[in-house]
């Protein structure tokens, strides 16, 4: 059975992790940083004030915010807080 959206690897595996714990915020490291997408994007860029993007998943596009991994111990508290 064939998917009616095609997604990407990355967010084949970020939605099936998602699909898990729904409720959680997830952070996904990518490279040397820490993503949000979807939703989570949305919450993510309101609570730290960080920038809201959208990056292509395949036929469609994703809501994105991220940070750099060095950067999660001033990040994390703040996102832990507001939960």
């Amino acid at each position: 059975m064939a998917k009616s959206k095609k997604e990407t690897p990355l967010m084949t595996q970020y939605n099936t992790i998602k699909g898990k714990y729904p409720d959680a915020l997830l952070l996904f490291r990518v490279g040397d940083f820490y993503e949000t997408f979807g939703q989570d994007a949305v919450k993510t860029s309101q609570i730290l004030g960080i920038v809201l993007t959208k990056r292509n998943n395949g036929e469609g596009s994703v809501e994105l915010a991220g940070f750099p991994h060095h950067s999660i111990d001033s990040y994390l508290p703040k996102l832990v807080r507001a939960e």
